[in-house]
């Protein structure tokens, strides 16, 4: 299996002129009916890193590239006191529709602790969504769980892939259960870094894509200096082992529009239209493009 790069088309968004001048990253993509269906990350802008608070907005689109954003955040910061989950921000979200219940997994940020959680947020539609806390805590191994992808396995059982933080290392663990909701059991990480190549230190979830060789996800990789790309790995149907991984990066940033853009790709989320997989990602961490991929041997 194999992968190559046909297009990349900008992401455009219709919103207030309050969020018209916010950053716009993280962009969770799915269809819905004859429409497309997005939770992304709003984050406003401030010299000052710890006044960035993030929240969770919803947009739709007919065509998937030009997208509505409601004016009120899906999922927003909780109260500012000490012991909110969330009162630094609500970052990365993944979402699962099971039963006619949405489940969205995101990452809380408390910046009064300087600690993230991976978190849980359900409801009948995304408008309507109530916050449920923490979905995976953190243990000793994996620490500063966040950044999740939920799927199911064939045996109708759940995986949640996270990123998590292991000697100065962004690692993907993973965890099992019978429920979309939890609770998880932790299992071994099914691959790791690869010394002397792109993904060298750095490596974080992404989106998940049934394939005839097993189910694709593509990952997040980055060297020790934080520079982010795109690459592919397949597993087996009940995802217990690797069956196949790209050598090179599918993605790579745009070339930088301003003098302070991070050298940062990534992928947030992928559905499949016409023969093709659509990949959504961020591009230095404000910037969302649709990359145009096709599989091939």
């Amino acid at each position: 299996m194999n992968f190559r790069l046909e297009r990349l088309d900008a992401l455009t968004f219709e919103s207030s002129p309050e969020l018209a001048a916010m950053y716009k990253l993280s962009p969770f993509v799915w269809r819905e009916g004859g429409s497309f269906e997005m939770l992304l990350r709003v984050v406003n802008r401030n010299e000052d890193a710890s006044q960035k608070v993030a929240r969770i907005h919803r947009g739709t689109s007919g065509d998937g590239l030009h997208f509505v954003v409601g004016e009120t955040p899906v999922i927003g910061p909780g109260a500012d006191v000490p012991d909110s989950y969330d009162s630094g921000g609500c970052e990365d979200p993944t979402m699962a529709c099971v039963d006619g219940t949405y489940y969205v997994y995101y990452s809380g940020w408390n910046e009064h602790c300087k600690r993230g959680e991976l978190l849980l947020a359900s409801g009948p539609d995304l408008e309507h969504l109530s916050k449920r806390g923490i979905a995976l805590p953190a243990t000793e191994r994996t620490r500063n769980p966040k950044e999740a992808t939920i799927v199911q396995a064939a045996d109708g059982s759940w995986r949640l892939f996270f990123e998590f933080a292991h000697e100065d290392k962004s690692k993907i663990g993973l965890a099992a259960s019978q429920r979309v909701d939890g609770p998880w059991e932790i299992l071994e990480p099914l691959f790791d870094a690869r010394e002397g190549s792109w993904d060298s230190w750095h490596l974080s979830t992404g989106p998940i894509l049934a394939a005839s060789a097993g189910p694709v996800m593509f990952y997040n990789g980055g060297t020790q200096q934080a520079q982010w790309r795109v690459g592919w790995v397949v597993f087996d149907a009940t995802y217990t082992r690797v069956v196949a991984r790209g050598r090179d990066p599918i993605v790579l940033p745009h070339p930088k529009r301003n003098d302070d853009d991070t050298d940062i790709a990534f992928a947030s989320s992928a559905i499949e239209a016409d023969g093709r997989i659509h990949l959504y990602y961020s591009v230095a961490d404000q910037y969302c493009t649709r990359a145009i991929v096709s599989a091939g041997d």
